[in-house]
């Protein structure tokens, strides 16, 4: 037995339930509910026999009369006579209401209607922009059956598209400009196509892929500039929702949506950027009422932050003294420190060409920094742990006022001890970030004593190996092996050091890693700091190398041994 359920409230209250009973029984029942809460009942049974409804419950059946008083009395008694199979149907009907009428049945809220949009929105603008790169290609190749055939889909497409956006939502007046343009350029476009159906001179189809490729590229502009400007609006939307309402599932579930565009590329977080997402975002986490979304905000500005926008919407509202706050708080949940680790590894990251942020960054720095290795420290999983780890490791990279601090703060030790811990460090990625620190710590002279007194950590990095054919696992240890590496050469300018690194057998796993190609995992990034590493050390103490190593890892020129041992097949016996 089906059943699907509608039902409409307001003044003029309408429900209607259809039940499917039997094999051919279709019953139907039209309940119309007004100020006097009038029901009538009409069932059609088979080929016009009007009955009364029979109900089963359990093992018999009995007649039940509809006396409806209440449209809760109604839905009460509902509960009870539909059968298990009638509600596998009921629960995926959504109950939808006026938009004035209030009560406990608003299932359908607007950031479903706002999600639905942008996802309606993203799923239509793809198609649309897949059609017209086949046109691009089927121009290319003369192809003008399907050069038109395309056109006329990619033309259905967008005005489908365009119609449904203005259904959904009044569109501003400036994009409605650009949707009229669009549309009439591909009308043009389909106009243009239908005429090189008809001709075989070639000197006419020229002059056409000329014209056709023109309008085409105005259309893909226009089409991108309209999508762009709708997204904006839907955005818009979102933000507005963030900033005015006072519901913690409303705020988290408009965070949410933020947070899954922000994961469609750096065009998308641009204009989330740019629409003032970031302000909303820092607005939630300076107020204590809002607490438990604190880590799910600074996910979304992490996020967002991977564009220049985005950094520069931060630096505007003070972001950065936010975060401090957050992460030197330690009554905060280890979730939003974590998350504010996140948003401070985005910014610093090296890969960002615009380095302006960090001015007001150092205002803070020591704060940040002492937060972060004590994060490190208390990190109760390895997510934790790495998001602590990676601020920390691009931070060194900028200042060197920042690995003083470092080391005052005894963070060798926290960090090579958290190497031994598969609770906290249980990932190459994990260790990169350690070994990265470790690597900008060893330029200062007082750090190298601290490095290789912690039982020989960072020589076991050196033996670090992927435990899967990730592609990725194997970058990371590919660079684990190759900064520890650069850190072992760096402290071993003092004799002492390298007294003590030869002590350690460093020599031995240098010289297997320049030899044997499988145990770098054939990087020849990591061949050359192992071969740097071993001049380094042969320097201070010349005795710890064997002669045919010497002759052939540390006598001839760098380019030279790296030559010989990127072209080894197999390691030396």
């Amino acid at each position: 037995m089906l059943a699907s359920v509608r039902i409409r409230l307001g003044l003029g209250m309408l429900a209607s339930v259809r039940i499917r009973l039997g094999l051919g029984m279709l019953a139907r029942v039209s309940i119309r509910l007004g100020l006097d809460m009038l029901a009538s009942v009409r069932i059609r049974l088979g080929l016009g026999m009007l009955a009364s409804v029979r109900i089963r419950l359990g093992l018999g059946i009995r007649m039940h009369s509809l006396q409806v008083d209440s449209v809760q009395r109604w839905m009460e008694d509902l509960r009870h006579m539909t059968e298990v199979e009638c509600m596998c149907v009921l629960q995926a009907k959504a109950i939808g209401v006026e938009e004035d009428a209030q009560g406990e049945l608003i299932v359908a809220t607007h950031d479903h209607v706002a999600r639905d949009n942008l996802q309606t929105l993203l799923r239509r603008a793809l198609v649309v922009s897949t059609e017209l790169g086949k046109m691009f290609q089927r121009l290319e190749k003369g192809r003008w059956q399907r050069v038109h055939s395309t056109a006329v889909r990619a033309n259905c497409h967008v005005r489908s598209l365009v119609h449904e956006y203005r259904a959904a939502r009044n569109t501003p007046s400036e994009m409605q400009k650009y949707e009229k343009s669009l549309l009439e350029k591909c009308m043009e476009l389909t106009t243009i196509t239908e005429k090189c159906l008809h001709t075989e001179d070639e000197f006419f189809l020229k002059s056409m892929r000329e014209a056709i490729n023109e309008i085409l590229t105005d259309v893909s502009d226009s089409f991108s500039h309209m999508i762009d400007m709708a997204l904006a609006n839907e955005i818009q939307i979102l933000i507005r929702q963030i900033e005015s309402s006072d519901s913690v599932y409303t705020i988290g579930s408009n965070i949410s949506n933020l947070l899954s565009l922000t994961q469609d590329g750096p065009q998308l977080c641009r204009i989330i950027a740019k629409e003032g997402a970031v302000v909303a975002l820092f607005k939630i986490c300076r107020q204590d009422c809002f607490s438990d979304l604190y880590a799910h905000a600074l996910r979304a500005v992490a996020s967002i932050c991977c564009v220049e926008e985005g950094i520069n919407q931060l630096e505007k509202v003070d972001g950065i003294l936010c975060l401090a706050d957050i992460l030197t708080d330690e009554n905060r949940a280890e979730s939003a420190r974590a998350e504010a680790a996140a948003v401070v590894a985005q910014i610093t990251s090296p890969h960002h060409t615009s380095t302006q942020h960090l001015g007001s960054f150092l205002e803070s720095m020591e704060d940040i920094v002492t937060a972060l290795i004590k994060l490190c420290g208390s990190a109760s999983c390895g997510e934790v742990f790495l998001l602590a780890s990676a601020a920390l490791a691009n931070i060194t990279f900028f200042d060197s006022m920042a690995c003083e601090i470092l080391l005052q703060l005894n963070a060798i030790h926290i960090l090579l001890q958290a190497c031994r811990d598969r609770q906290r460090v249980d990932t190459p990625y994990s260790k990169d970030q350690v070994v990265t620190i470790l690597a900008n710590l060893s330029v200062l002279e007082q750090s190298a004593p601290e490095v290789l007194q912690e039982k020989g950590t960072l020589l076991q990095l050196l033996g670090e190996k992927p435990s899967s054919s990730s592609p990725s696992e194997g970058a990371a240890c590919e660079r684990v092996q190759q900064k520890a590496a650069v850190t072992l050469a760096r402290l071993s300018r003092d004799p002492d050091i390298a007294q003590t690194a030869i002590q350690l057998q460093a020599v031995p796993r240098l010289i297997e890693l320049c030899r044997s190609p499988a145990e770098r995992n054939n990087s020849d990034s990591v061949l050359v700091a192992c071969l740097a590493a071993l001049r380094r050390l042969a320097a201070g103490c010349p005795d710890s190398i064997e002669a045919t190593d010497h002759q052939q890892l540390i006598k001839p020129r760098l380019v030279d041994s790296f030559l010989l041992c990127s072209n080894m097949e197999e390691s030396f016996v």
